[in-house]
This record gives structure tokens, C-alpha cells and sequence, in this order.
């Protein structure tokens, strides 16, 4: 008899996004028991191999996690969530406030590719570029190399944002560090306005307007441990992996 973890789904969680994958034909495994499986390895931080004897092998979830994660089913779970969950907040499903920053996080000796060395943090590793809504709900997502400064690598998130919410965000808010040529190329290439909000106090705690919700979603993030850290080989990955973790967190409100 399989064992129950707190990371599992429960009855009406799956009937929330049972739809979105289909019926198909019968499976040896099922697609819930999968889920679960890669929802496990995303709150507890365990590799693949170390998975539970209770779940499917790992390779079988391996194999599901990287064709939804190709397929981009996993993002459009996600998306449809983010919409569900506004909606249940009384909310409209298409946001017009965004709030953008970044987190660098150190990488794993196993990770390959955009790199780098974040000279303000002292930190070697990758960049989580988001933009959530007003809610902390994920809007938009760009993992990328901890080199670039946030006011040249925002214009990727924007582009990523722009494509999923073509119509709808009217502004967005950021630190002193997007202050400059950003806030025009938003205006002119995007048309939205980019609000700076600044620290008027040094040395002194004051929570600031906006600001504290996109780092309360970094909070929610990293309370997973597999996102406690990139430990990813590949930027698509640690994106599938943030992604979940914020699909685990939306489906606690069900």
C-alpha cells in the first residue's frame, strides 16, 4: 500500500487540474501518482534516484517531468492556477500591476551554462528575474547568469511577461536598481510604466510599498528545498522547478 506525504495532492486539489491532462490511454502509473512523485522531489529536495520506493520509478517520473516540462504543460498549469486563484480573490484573471526583481541563488557543481558572479551580493550563481502580481502570484520567470545588473536583464523578463499578457498590465513596480533608461524603454517598447519605488531612509526599517509582496513570493519559493538553491543543470529545469513550487503553493488555497 502506497504511503501518503504531506506534498500529495489531495481529492479536490486533483479534480482542480485533473482536465488539463487528459485522458489518454490507461496507464500502469497514473498520471496523479506522478505528479506527486515530482512534487515530492520539489519539496524535499531528494534526487531523482533517491525517490521513494512508494512512487513510480524515478526514471518513469523523470520521463513525465521532462515531457511536460518541454511540452509546457507545467507553465500552463501554472497559469491557469495563477488565474484561478485571482479569480477566487475576487480579482480580475488578467493582472494590470506587476512587481519585478530578481534573487540570486549559488549554483551546484552539476549546473552548466549562465553563470556568473553577482559582485552586490557576492554571490556565484544564477538570477531568478520575476514579475508577480499584486497577490505574489508568479507572472513571468527568467533564470539567467548572476552577472548582468537588473537594469539590463529586466528587459528579458518584460519580453517574457509581454507575450503571456498581451493586453492587461498597465504598470510596474520596482527598486532604485531598474532606475534609468528602463523606465523609458518600458514606456516606449512596452507600454507600461515603471514605477521606482525608493528607499528614502537609510538604516532603517520601513516596509516599502509593493516591494515586500515580490519578496515574500522569493520567501515561498525557497521553502521548497529544491529551490532553496539551483541545483540544475540546465536554466529550462530551474525555471519547471520554481514553477512547481508555486503550483504546490497555488493549490493549497483549494
Amino acid at each position: 500500500m502506497m504511503k501518503n506525504y504531506p506534498s500529495d495532492l489531495t481529492d479536490n486539489q486533483w479534480q482542480v487540474i485533473k482536465d488539463l491532462f487528459g485522458y489518454g490511454r490507461k496507464r500502469k502509473h497514473s498520471l496523479r501518482s506522478i505528479l506527486n512523485a515530482i512534487l515530492y522531489i520539489t519539496k524535499s529536495g531528494c534526487q531523482w534516484r533517491m525517490l521513494p520506493k512508494d512512487f513510480a520509478p524515478w526514471q518513469t517520473v523523470y520521463y513525465y517531468f521532462r515531457q511536460w516540462k518541454l511540452s509546457v504543460l507545467l507553465e500552463e498549469l501554472h497559469d491557469y492556477l495563477v488565474e484561478k486563484v485571482r479569480v477566487q480573490k475576487g480579482r480580475n484573471p488578467v493582472p494590470s500591476v506587476g512587481i519585478i526583481d530578481s534573487q540570486s541563488v549559488k549554483t551546484a557543481n552539476v549546473c552548466q551554462g549562465e553563470i556568473g558572479y553577482d559582485g552586490g551580493k557576492k554571490i556565484k550563481g544564477r538570477k531568478r528575474h520575476i514579475v508577480v502580481d499584486t497577490l505574489g502570484l508568479l507572472l513571468a520567470i527568467v533564470v539567467h547568469s548572476a552577472t548582468p545588473h537588473d537594469s539590463k536583464a529586466a528587459e528579458l523578463v518584460f519580453k517574457t511577461l509581454k507575450n503571456k499578457y498581451i493586453r492587461g498590465i498597465i504598470k510596474i513596480f520596482a527598486d532604485g536598481g531598474y532606475r534609468g533608461e528602463l523606465v523609458e524603454t518600458a514606456r516606449i517598447k512596452f507600454g507600461w510604466v515603471l514605477e521606482i519605488v525608493k528607499r528614502n531612509e537609510t538604516h532603517k526599517f520601513k516596509i516599502l510599498p509593493k516591494r515586500w509582496i515580490v519578496e515574500r513570493t522569493f520567501a515561498w519559493i525557497s521553502f521548497h528545498r529544491r529551490t532553496s538553491k539551483d541545483y540544475e543543470r540546465l536554466t529550462e529545469t530551474s525555471t519547471a522547478f520554481v514553477q512547481l513550487s508555486m503550483i504546490r503553493l497555488m493549490l493549497s488555497k483549494f
